[in-house]
């Protein structure tokens, strides 16, 4: 496993990796042992990101400056310990349109589980890949429901608010923008 740690205007990341593979990735963290202490029982040794690590940790910096619209889609990540339930559940939240939100229970229904909001909720908060896996625009029926990142829900509302104003800012003639 590789692990990397870098600053973004969302506070620290910090990202583990093997081969082509995200295996996990932490943000908001007030420095860089604390976001390494979140993804790995103990300290591990940090290197520097080469090929497509690179690439995905400029992605995610640029994301958070609020410099580009990015879907992560192409990322591969981990999931080969989840449930069919937990992956159907995870490949939808993944292609919740940037600048969006649905409700957990209309995400429930898109991965095919129709009245599992709850259990939703659940692979949600325990998401090990957020904002590759964009949990923050998935919303309760009537509130923002929560989010388990550093800060909670002041998290969940400032990645939601430069959302919106990326899209606000970036809108094209025929309705739309430019994404990655």
């Amino acid at each position: 496993m590789n692990t990397t740690v870098f600053d973004t205007s969302f506070g620290w990341m910090a990202a583990a990796w093997r081969k082509e593979v995200v295996l996990r990735l932490t943000f908001g963290h007030t420095n860089p042992q604390e976001a390494i202490l979140h993804i790995a029982e103990e300290w591990v040794e940090v290197r520097e990101p080469a090929g497509f690590m690179r690439d995905v940790v400029v992605r995610l910096q640029r994301f958070s400056a609020g410099e580009l619209a990015d879907d992560f889609l192409d990322v591969a990540i981990d999931t080969s310990a989840k449930t069919p339930f937990q992956r159907a559940v995870i490949h939808h939240c993944r292609r919740i349109p940037f600048g969006e939100t649905i409700s957990y229970a209309e995400l429930a229904t898109r991965a095919g589980y129709r009245n599992a909001a709850r259990a939703v909720g659940s692979v949600m908060s325990s998401n090990r890949f957020p904002l590759i896996v964009p949990c923050h625009r998935v919303v309760s029926a009537n509130s923002l429901g929560g989010y388990s990142a550093p800060d909670g829900l002041s998290m969940k509302r400032r990645l939601l608010a430069a959302e919106s104003e990326y899209v606000s800012l970036h809108l094209t003639s025929n309705n739309g923008f430019t994404a990655r």
